[in-house]
C-alpha cells in the first residue's frame, strides 16, 4: 500500500462529486490516509532485524508489513516497545533507544520526536493535551522509575512523577491515572493511582507482577497480575507466587474481588471487550464474563505457534504467532464458532495489536 492509493481514492471521490453529487445527496467521506479501518500490529524487532509496525485492513483483504519505513524511509529501531493514540497522532515507544516517535495515525508519516528527559519509555497514555509515559529507569537502580509527562503542542517533557519500581501499563479516568508496577528488571506487586492535578500517588497491593488494566462497565478496574516464578541461584526452578484477576472499586482503592490462579499458572495478554475478559494460559484463551465470580474451567480456544499478542473486537479473535528470527503471523479466528479464519504474515516480534 502505498501513499499514491491515498491520492487515487481522494482524485476518485472527488471526481465523483462534481459529477454527480447535488445538495441532497449523501456526503462523501474522504479517507484519512492508507492506514484507517484496520489492525496496526507493533514488531519488537530482535537481533534479526529493526522493530516495525504492520497494517491489516478491517476486511482482511489488505495487508502491509513495515509501513512507516515505507512512508519515511527510515527504520524505527528496536526494541519498539508499544503505541499509544490521540485523534490524530500515534506514539511510537521504542524503549531502548529513549525515544517516542509522532507520526499521524492514519498516514504513519513523521511528525515529531520526543528524544530529551525519558528514561526507557514503555507505555503512554494521553489525557487532553498531555502524554503520560512509564519509564523504568537505569537497570541499575530500582528507586529512579517515574512518569514522563508530555506536552503534544511542544513534544517535550515538562516534568517527570517518581513512582515505585518497574511502571508498566497506564490508564486514565476522570481525572487519575492508574499504572501497573511490573517490576521492570526485578518484580513490583503494586498498582499506583495518580491524582493528575495534584500528583499524588496512592499504591494499591496486589498479586506479582501486575500487567494488564482495564476498566469494566461497571467502572471498576480490572488488573491482572502474572505472579512469579521462583529460581535458586543455578536457575532452578523452587516455587511460585499466585497469579490473579483483580477487580479494584476505584471510589475505595479497595479490592472488591480476586480470583487467584493454581500455583504454577501464569496467564498472560489480558483484554477486555464487551464486557467479557479475554486472557492466555500459554497458547489457550479463555473468556469469562467481567463480573465473574470463579474462573473458567475450560478454554474458548488454543492459538497456534507462539502466542504473544491478543486482541478481541468485531467477533474476532486476533492473536500473533510471533517469531524473532524471521517474520511473525497474525492468526484471526471466529468468535463465535472459534474457527480460524485467516492467517497474514505480520511484523518481526508481533507483540501488541490495535484498532484503527
Amino acid at each position: 500500500m502505498k501513499m499514491n492509493s491515498l491520492i487515487t481514492k481522494c482524485l476518485f471521490l472527488a471526481l465523483i462529486c462534481l459529477t454527480s453529487c447535488s445538495d441532497d445527496d449523501e456526503i462523501i467521506v474522504v479517507p484519512k490516509g492508507d492506514y484507517e479501518n484496520g489492525l496496526i500490529i507493533s514488531g519488537e524487532g530482535s537481533g534479526a532485524g529493526t522493530g516495525s509496525i504492520s497494517f491489516v485492513s478491517n476486511d482482511l483483504s489488505e495487508s502491509e508489513n513495515l509501513i512507516y519505513k515505507k512512508v519515511n524511509n527510515v527504520e524505527l529501531g528496536t526494541f519498539l516497545q508499544s503505541i499509544a493514540f490521540d485523534d490524530d497522532s500515534a506514539y511510537i515507544i521504542v524503549d531502548n533507544a529513549n525515544t517516542i516517535t509522532v507520526v499521524d495515525r492514519y498516514t504513519f508519516e513523521f511528525k515529531n520526536e520526543i528524544i530529551v528527559n525519558l528514561s526507557t519509555p514503555r507505555f503512554m497514555t494521553v489525557v487532553g493535551d498531555k502524554g503520560y509515559v512509564t519509564n523504568w529507569g537505569s537497570t541499575s537502580d530500582d528507586k529512579d522509575d517515574f512518569i514522563a509527562v508530555v506536552d503534544l503542542q511542544t513534544f517535550a517533557v515538562d516534568k517527570t512523577i517518581s513512582v515505585g519500581n518497574g511502571p508498566e501499563r497506564i490508564i486514565a479516568k476522570d481525572g487519575k491515572l492508574y499504572v501497573s508496577h511490573k517490576g521492570a528488571f526485578t518484580n513490583n506487586n503494586i498498582v499506583s493511582v495518580i491524582t493528575i492535578s495534584t500528583e499524588e500517588v496512592e499504591e494499591i497491593t496486589v498479586k506479582d507482577k501486575p500487567d494488564e488494566l482495564f476498566f469494566n462497565d461497571a467502572g471498576d478496574l480490572v488488573v491482572l497480575s502474572e505472579g512469579r516464578t521462583l529460581y535458586d541461584a543455578n536457575w532452578n526452578v523452587t516455587g511460585h507466587t499466585l497469579a490473579s484477576i483483580s477487580t479494584i472499586d476505584v471510589s475505595t482503592l479497595v479490592i472488591d474481588t480476586a480470583l487467584d490462579f493454581e500455583l504454577g499458572a501464569h496467564p498472560s495478554l489480558m483484554v477486555l471487550d464487551d464486557n467479557t475478559i479475554y486472557y492466555a494460559l500459554g497458547n489457550d484463551i479463555f473468556a469469562m464474563d467481567a463480573d465473574a465470580t470463579v474462573l473458567p474451567g475450560a478454554s474458548l480456544l488454543a492459538a497456534e505457534g507462539y502466542l504473544y499478542g491478543m486482541a478481541v473486537g468485531g467477533n474476532r479473535i486476533y492473536a500473533t504467532n510471533a517469531s524473532f528470527t524471521d517474520v511473525s503471523t497474525l492468526n484471526i479466528y471466529d468468535l463465535a464458532s472459534q474457527d480460524k479464519i485467516d492467517t497474514k504474515e505480520i511484523a518481526l516480534g508481533a507483540s501488541k495489536i490495535y484498532f484503527n
